[in-house]
Formats: structure tokens, C-alpha cells, sequence
């Protein structure tokens, strides 16, 4: 690298050039996520050389995100039997050329977490021997469920289970990076590089460092060149002490901020674009889904939405104007603002900050996620989700593991059936996922909440497998959902009806039901009537710790009076988790005995009636219960 260093244009050469620094052999990291930040010279030239000369020859392979269209681009110019010999990939569905390899055993191939390759740049370039962490347990890439491996010819052990502890963990082991393909906006002659355009800034900085201190190469592709030392320091992503080589793009279709838009400003984080009108969804079997899921947003929560159906959340909360109440992300690094779809998947406009890869899944793994809303492909008994192999097909991952393993609570969400063969409905709900990508009874172990969300009816993750918790109006339990599914689902109580406002074609009012009010508001005490009057319109019950900040609150007001009180209770749109009935009747009980000289409740909704009053009963507590406000405080005076 010597003459290159000395030559008068600093370390600017040719892609040509550039690739002929390869050997045969050699281990090639990779950035970009999906084309973002995608280093398209350098791979176009790289399969030119080997195209022409047959080398180099079985180069092994390493990146974290899916680099691909789908067709033709990114890593698919690498597709070529004997050009790669080994891929260690956290993404596969974009990349069919290499997909067709691993699958048939052509190559050695690995599907590894997204967030776990990434951070294992980090650790590559800290000397460190490999990554700790538990993200994969009971998944497909833990070492008893095969570590990884997509193929049969992939027998190097990259996974380890360890117990430290008294804790079961995941080793994965490094390895050397040989040479490093990654792409900035400008570059000076001395190689500094900042980032200004790209959409995101990946993990560019730690694969340079990764392949830097293996004792690599690194070759940085950019759209632009400045003059030695005029960038300024605050802007470079990569110092140019990392870097071995620059590469001018060639043509500008080879640095396209994505593979759908040639430049974005707005992608760039230039400017905030209007915010406009939002076109509302049509009334679909997406939308249904779409809206049930948006039915767990909570306000100030952070969100991550993957790519497909939960891509449909999105557009609800826009239509239901709560985008503003939730802070949504994405893997690679962005944080707040409206995510992009399709092949701009991983960009944003109007974002808060855009962070370095890595970082993100260190944010994502340490449990900062509230929320997060996943596809669903294909479930089974246990809960397992499978969203990474079918087949010959092979998805990969990609972050999901990360991020359905570590959020606080997980949404699944997707179509009930799948489209078979012959067009006719095929089971997603089967007896045994093929692939765990998943793994119901780690979430169980780590009591993760989780449902399963369909338009015909929702699950969620029970000690038993999947429950069956609420079914759409109209749908028929046998012919609809059993029938439909390879394995009976838990039914412990009937299922309730799923919210009514999902199926209309109208807004939810999602707002309005986001900003409820805080809890000690729903609670008045007319001390010269000595009347308490409670609102839990539109409070929903899920949690024991639910009920008990509810007996807080009655308590704090009521046990310092010397008198007990009259209390009417309004349950309109009140929701009570199957799971607390019994504790919230405890409690009732409780405060009926202590503080309530009489009660009275009432709400407009014939179904919550018939469903409350016999809960109550049932539990040693006299409902009172009236459809009306009116009606209950004339049952008040009247004592009836």
C-alpha cells in the first residue's frame, strides 16, 4: 500500500484498482442495509475481475444487514460459484444469487442476528475472541438447534452455548477481516470521509476498524472528493488513518442513497418535509390487522415496526394522528420521524437522529424497545415463530431476533392463512414451525408479553403454548379458526369479542383513547355529598399492578375520612384482562367492605354488562349495574 500512500492523488484509485487487493481466500466485511450505504462500484468491479480472470477465488464472506434488491444488485454481483466460498450473512431474501449457493450446499453459509454481526465488527476491531450475549437462545442459532448453519457442508462451529453463572449464553466467535467494502459521501485526499448524504451511517466506522486492526485493507467508495485536511473533524465518520484506499464512483447510478431514490434531502436529514393530509387506508384485511395492533400503542413509547404487514401500523397512527405520541425506529440506526418502505426500507424522514448501527442493537438487546410489531409468518403450538426459512426459500433473520427476543413486549402480526399452491387457504398455525426464529418458551421463561394478531382473532403467548383470547365478530370458532389451524390452541374461557371500532370504516378515535386521562383525574370526591364519582371509561385492566395502583387511589382519598361514602362507577369502554378478574374483584370486594356505604355502576355497552355483572357476582360482589349514568345515580337515591 506504500506506492498508493505516495502516489499525488493521496489514496485515490480506480474500483478496478481497488479490487485487485484481494487474494483468494480472503474475508470480505460488507456495509450497507438493503442499498443504503451500499458500496455498488466496488462490488460491480470485484465481479468483473472474477468474471474475466477467474479470481479471486472462494472469498469468504461477512455483513450484518440484507444488501440486495431482490434481483440483480448489491451482493448479488458476488453470486458466482467459486468467487465466494463461505458467507456469514444476517439477511438472505435480498441476495437470491447467494441464497441459491447456500441452499443447494454450493458454499459454506451461516445465518447469524443482524445486531449480533454487527456488534461482532465491534468486537473484531477490540480484539476481543468473539461476542457474548443471549440473543438467539432457543432460536435456529443456538449451537442445539444448529448454530446457525444453512447447510450440511457448514460444520465450523461459530456459535457456543456457555453457561456463566448458572446462565445460559451464546459465544460467537471472531474471525479476521481481510479486507473491508464500504461507502461514504466525501472523501479528502489524506481518505477522511464523512457521511452528509447517506441515509444512514451503518456500522461503517466499526467494520474500518475491524479490518484495520486485523491487519487489512480498507476501501471506501464515495461520491465525491475535497481537498487534504478541509473536511471538518466533527463531520468525518471514518479518519482517514483507517483507510487504505478511495474509490470515486464511476457512474452516479453506483451511489444511489437507495436502490428506489437516486438523493432524498429529506432522507439526508436536510430538511423536515410537511407533514401533509394522510391518505387513509382502505378498508382491508391489512388494515384490520393493522389497527388491532395499533390498539397496544401507549403513549412515549419507543417502537420498532418491521418491514411488510407492521409497515401497515404506521399508516394507521399517521391516519389516527398519534405518530407525534410514539417514538418510532428502526434497526440501522434511526430514531423518531416516519419510516420508508420497500427497497427505501431503513431510511426516514423528519427523524430525530440517526445513530450507528451497533449502537441501535445495543439500545435494542439492553431491553429499550416498549414495543415491538413483527410479521408473522408462520407460528406453531409452543408459540415458535418462523419468518427465516421455508423450504428452499431462504429469508434469513436479519434483525428480528434481536429485536422480538428483547423488546418489552412483542406483536406478531399477519394474515391467519397463507395463500397455497393451488390458491386455496394454507395453514399458518402449524403444528411445528420449521425454522424457530422465535422461541415461545424463552419469551414464557422471561415472562416477555406477547399476542399474536390475525383479522379473524388474536393470541397471546400462554405457559401452554398459544390462548386464544378474542375473535371477530361474525367469525365462527370451528369453521373459521380451529379448522383452519394444525394444533387446538389453548381456550381456557371463551373468547371475548375483538374491539368493534377495528371493523368499522371510520376512525378508532385512537387519539382520544392514547391521551386518557392520568389516573388520579378519574377519581372526584364530593365530600359535602360524600359521593365519590370514578371514571374508567376507556381504562383498560391488564396487569395486577393495574388493579393495585386502582385500590391506591381509593384508598388515598377515602381511608382518611371517618365516614364511608356513596360511589358511582362509570365502565364505559372499561376492558378487564381475563387474566385479573379475580384480583380485581378481591380488590372491589376490599374497598366495598372498608369504604363504600353504597355502589352503584353503569355502562352503555350491553356486552361489558353481561360480561361484568357475572364476574362480579361470581366473586361475592352485588353489580348494581345500569346502561346508563342516569339510571345509576337514580339507583343511588332509590337504593334499588
Amino acid at each position: 500500500m506504500s506506492a498508493l500512500r505516495a502516489a499525488s492523488r493521496g489514496k485515490l484509485v480506480s474500483a478496478a484498482e481497488a479490487v485487485q487487493l484481494l487474494a483468494d481466500g480472503d474475508m470480505l466485511a460488507t456495509g450497507g442495509f438493503v442499498g443504503i450505504g451500499f458500496p455498488e462500484n466496488l462490488a460491480v468491479a470485484l465481479e468483473e475481475r472474477f468474471l474475466a480472470t477467474g479470481a479471486p477465488r472462494n472469498l469468504g464472506l461477512v455483513y450484518a444487514a440484507g444488501q440486495g434488491d431482490g434481483r440483480s444488485r448489491g451482493l448479488n454481483h458476488l453470486g458466482h460459484a467459486g468467487l465466494v466460498g463461505r458467507v456469514i450473512g444476517g439477511h438472505w431474501g435480498l441476495v437470491p444469487a447467494l441464497q441459491k449457493l447456500a441452499v443447494s450446499g454450493a458454499i459454506e453459509a451461516w445465518n447469524l442476528p443482524q445486531g449480533v454481526i454487527s456488534h461482532l465488527f465491534r468486537d473484531i476491531a477490540a480484539g476481543k475472541p468473539g461476542h457474548l450475549s443471549r440473543v438467539g437462545l432457543g432460536t435456529f442459532v443456538d449451537p442445539r438447534q444448529g448454530g446457525g448453519a444453512i447447510n450440511d457442508r457448514s460444520t465450523d462451529e461459530r456459535v457456543r452455548l456457555l453457561q456463566i453463572d448458572g446462565e445460559d449464553v451464546l459465544f460467537y466467535k471472531s474471525f479476521p477481516i481481510d479486507v473491508a467494502f464500504i461507502r461514504g459521501t466525501t472523501a479528502d485526499t489524506d481518505g477522511n470521509i464523512t457521511m452528509e448524504r447517506e441515509a444512514l451511517t451503518l456500522e461503517a466506522l466499526a467494520i474500518a476498524m475491524a479490518a484495520h486492526n486485523s491487519g487489512g485493507i480498507v476501501i471506501v467508495q464515495v461520491e465525491r472528493l475535497a481537498a487534504a485536511q478541509s473536511l471538518h473533524p466533527r463531520e468525518v465518520k471514518i479518519p482517514g488513518a483507517l483507510v487504505d484506499c478511495v474509490v470515486l464512483a464511476e457512474d452516479p447510478a453506483y451511489h444511489w442513497q437507495t436502490f428506489a431514490e437516486p438523493y432524498s434531502a429529506a432522507f439526508a436529514g436536510e430538511l423536515r418535509v410537511p407533514a401533509g393530509r394522510v391518505e387513509a387506508m382502505p378498508m382491508s384485511e391489512r388494515k384490520l390487522i393493522a389497527r388491532r395492533a395499533a390498539l397496544e400503542l401507549k403513549p412515549n413509547s419507543v417502537i420498532n415496526l418491521g418491514i411488510g404487514m407492521p409497515e401497515g401500523v404506521a399508516a394507521v397512527a399517521a391516519e389516527e394522528r398519534v405518530i407525534d405520541l410514539i417514538t418510532l425506529t428502526a434497526e440501522p440506526g434511526v430514531i423518531g420521524g416516519i419510516p420508508a418502505g420497500g427497497l427505501n426500507f431503513g431510511a426516514a424522514v423528519n427523524t430525530q437522529a440517526i445513530i450507528d448501527q451497533p449502537y441501535q442493537f445495543d439500545f435494542y438487546d439492553g431491553g429499550g424497545l416498549d414495543l415491538a410489531i413483527l410479521g408473522l409468518a408462520q407460528a406453531d403450538a409452543e408459540g415458535n415463530l418462523n419468518v427465516s426459512r421455508f423450504g428452499p426459500r431462504l429469508a434469513g433473520a436479519g434483525g428480528f431476533i434481536n429485536i422480538s427476543q428483547n423488546a418489552q413486549r412483542v406483536v406478531f402480526v399477519g394474515s391467519f392463512t397463507a395463500r397455497g399452491a393451488d390458491g386455496t387457504p394454507a395453514p399458518k398455525f402449524v403444528r411445528r414451525v420449521e425454522q424457530i426464529t422465535f422461541s415461545g418458551r424463552e419469551a414464557w421463561r422471561r415472562r416477555q408479553p406477547v399476542l399474536y394478531v390475525t383479522e379473524r382473532c388474536v393470541f397471546r403467548l400462554h405457559e401452554k403454548g398459544l390462548e386464544l383470547t378474542e375473535i371477530a365478530p361474525g367469525v365462527d370458532l370451528g369453521r373459521d379458526i380451529l379448522a383452519l389451524m394444525e394444533f387446538a390452541p389453548v381456550i381456557e374461557r371463551p373468547p371475548r369479542l375483538m374491539d368493534a371500532a377495528i371493523f368499522r370504516d371510520e376512525p378508532m378515535a385512537l387519539r382520544a383513547r392514547l391521551l386518557l386521562l392520568p389516573l388520579p383525574e378519574r377519581f372526584h370526591l364530593d365530600e359535602a355529598r360524600r359521593t365519590l364519582f370514578i371514571n374508567f371509561e376507556h381504562l383498560s385492566i391488564r396487569r395486577s399492578e393495574d388493579v393495585e395502583a386502582v385500590r391506591g387511589e381509593v384508598e388515598r382519598l377515602l381511608a382518611p375520612l371517618a365516614y364511608k361514602v356513596d360511589v358511582v362507577v362509570n365502565y364505559d369502554h372499561f376492558a378487564l384482562d381475563p387474566d385479573v378478574e379475580d384480583d380485581w374483584a378481591a380488590m372491589v370486594r376490599l374497598l366495598v367492605e372498608r369504604h363504600y356505604r353504597s355502589v352503584v355502576r353503569y355502562t352503555t355497552s350491553a356486552f361489558l354488562r353481561a360480561k361484568l355483572g357475572p364476574a362480579l357476582a361470581a366473586r361475592g360482589v352485588v353489580p348494581r349495574l345500569y346502561d346508563s349514568a342516569g339510571a345509576a345515580h337514580a339507583g343511588l337515591k332509590d337504593g334499588s
